[in-house]
């Protein structure tokens, strides 16, 4: 005897049971193929290239001893001191304070003058622009040039450096601030702050 509701009955759960199972395999696919993350976490610490000042560096106020000047430096370089010039440095980086009297104010020609006279003992010298700049305490003259940095007291390497040498004049008084760094490394907001916290007393 046949039975048709029967054979409709089977007929549907065999339907059902199929649509189930290929849900349940695309669910295991997606699930079992999904890649890991790329995104980039926001909480993880800078890198930094190297020789590159990180943003967050803390700057404090330098005074020269006579008291002439004040520039800011970054907080927690080593300092010393050498035939009355301060240097300020820490790894690849380094900030050269220097003053003197001078009854001659510095221009274009004068400072491109004393680069090349560097270049005749600096190795690996390479000679950059010179121009006149203006910066919070005044206009200065600006010279760019390229030496290679001294050895590494561990490694001994030694690798291109990019200088920045602004001289600022006034009544007498010519100071002269020499950065230095990595050729490459991206330093130009910290040497601007350098440069611009400079001021007169």
């Amino acid at each position: 005897m046949n039975h048709p509701q029967r054979r409709t009955v089977v007929r549907v759960l065999s339907v059902v049971t199929a649509l189930g199972l290929v849900s349940g395999l695309a669910a295991c696919s997606a699930t079992g193929s999904t890649a890991p993350s790329s995104s980039v976490d926001p909480n993880a610490a800078e890198v930094n290239p190297a020789g590159d000042i990180p943003d967050n560096q803390v700057f404090v106020v330098w005074t020269d001893p006579s008291s002439t000047f004040t520039v800011k430096v970054p907080e927690g370089w080593a300092s010393s001191t050498d035939n009355g010039a301060v240097t300020f440095t820490d790894k690849l980086n380094s900030i050269r304070i220097e003053s003197a009297q001078t009854a001659t104010a510095p221009t274009a020609d004068s400072v491109r003058g004393e680069v090349a006279s560097l270049g005749q003992s600096a190795s690996g010298f390479q000679a950059g622009d010179v121009s006149t700049v203006t910066r919070t305490a005044g206009d200065a003259v600006l010279a760019t040039y390229q030496v290679d940095s001294a050895p590494d007291s561990v490694t001994g390497k030694v690798v291109p450096d990019a200088v920045e040498r602004y001289e600022f004049y006034r009544n007498g008084t010519l100071v002269t601030l020499t950065l230095s760094g990595p050729v490459g490394a991206d330093n130009v907001d910290p040497w601007r702050i350098v440069t611009d916290s400079f001021t007169w007393l």
